[in-house]
């Protein structure tokens, strides 16, 4: 392990940061691809769902982009689109 920063990984948390605001506590879920909004009875509850997830996976990116080791890039994408295709399926089927 290695401590080495890494700029492109920090924006990437930032972006993750915004959309999180955006969609968890702006309300604005039309940011979202993935939810067909009209099929969503609970969108408040979306927003909250989906702000978890992008704050969730911004801190993810973000210690990653401070702390560097073997197979760093083979790991991260996986794990974050585990998580969103969870996320995903969980939405369309409990908030329908």
């Amino acid at each position: 392990m290695d401590i080495r920063i890494n700029i492109l990984l920090i924006l990437i948390a930032m972006l993750f940061f915004w959309v999180a605001y955006m969609a968890g506590i702006k309300k604005q879920t039309w940011l979202l691809s993935g939810f067909q909004e009209s099929r969503i009875r609970d969108k408040d509850r979306l927003a909250r769902i989906a702000g978890y997830f992008f704050l969730n996976s911004g801190i993810f990116i973000l210690l990653n982009g401070f702390i560097s080791y073997q197979g760093q890039d083979q790991l991260i994408p996986p794990i974050i689109l585990a998580y969103g295709a969870g996320v995903i399926i969980y939405v369309n089927k409990r908030l329908r």
